[in-house]
């Protein structure tokens, strides 16, 4: 959990993707998820994270639909949701945290 801590630990928001290689509606977000990481450059991460080779962190985050989306800045989450999202509202949400 302490390398958790230090990937969200970040003066830029980090756009953290749950997914599941299983799970069509996470594969279908690999894309927009590139396309976000693109947009974002160095003012921004994305860091998807497989919920089956992080079991304990996706409990203690209480995971439970796949994709989940959650922004963080500062070590805080700021937004969250359950369910695939377009690349221009992820860059819009996210653009509220630069």
């Amino acid at each position: 959990m302490s390398k958790f801590g230090e990937l969200i630990d970040l003066n830029v928001p980090v756009l953290l993707d749950f997914y599941a290689d299983w799970n069509d509606h996470s594969t279908a977000m690999h894309a927009v998820l590139r396309d976000v990481a693109a947009a974002l450059g160095d003012k921004g991460k994305v860091i998807k994270i497989d919920v089956d080779k992080n079991k304990e962190l996706s409990q203690a985050l209480r995971v439970k639909g796949l994709p989940t989306l959650m922004i963080y800045k500062k070590g805080e989450m700021v937004w969250r949701q359950s369910g695939e999202q377009d690349a221009n509202t992820l860059i819009g949400i996210l653009s509220e945290y630069l």
